[in-house]
């Protein structure tokens, strides 16, 4: 399915968002020998958005100013998860976890943990935990 563009804001600054981006994180450019390395974080690969070994197209956008903080001190790095507690979603189930759970991937490849939910299934949520890199929906409804 092709999503529109969509328009972010990064540090004050207004960002296109390419429909292929695969993954959006921050990271130190680190000098090694005769060249220069960014780490990607373990996790966009465990998403399920990227392969090791696979080449892929880089884009780095220059940061501006000091951290952001929001009101409780912490600095908050990176893009903000795609969600909000209380946010009513519908979801399709794509994988199960370790533990059992229905796992379900939206915007950036970003995961909401659904437990009780099945492969396949698509069901209403509404979003009752939200962590960097995932969330916790309960069901509300299901077999939608």
């Amino acid at each position: 399915m092709s999503h529109p563009r969509e328009r972010i804001w990064w540090r004050s600054t207004r960002v296109q968002i390419s429909d292929e981006l695969v993954c959006l994180f921050s990271a130190e450019v680190e000098e090694d020998g005769d060249r220069y390395v960014v780490e990607v974080p373990r996790r966009e690969v465990d998403t399920g958005g990227l392969e090791a070994g696979e080449v892929q197209r880089v884009a780095l956008i220059e940061q501006s100013g000091s951290t952001d903080t929001d009101d409780g001190g912490e600095t908050t790095e990176g893009p903000q998860p795609p969600v909000d507690e209380g946010e009513i979603r519908y979801v399709e189930v794509e994988d199960l976890g370790k533990q059992g759970d229905g796992i379900a991937r939206v915007e950036r490849g970003y995961v909401i943990i659904v437990p009780g939910a099945e492969v396949g299934e698509r069901v209403k949520i509404e979003v009752t935990e939200v962590k960097s890199n995932f969330a916790v929906g309960e069901i509300i409804e299901e077999d939608l």
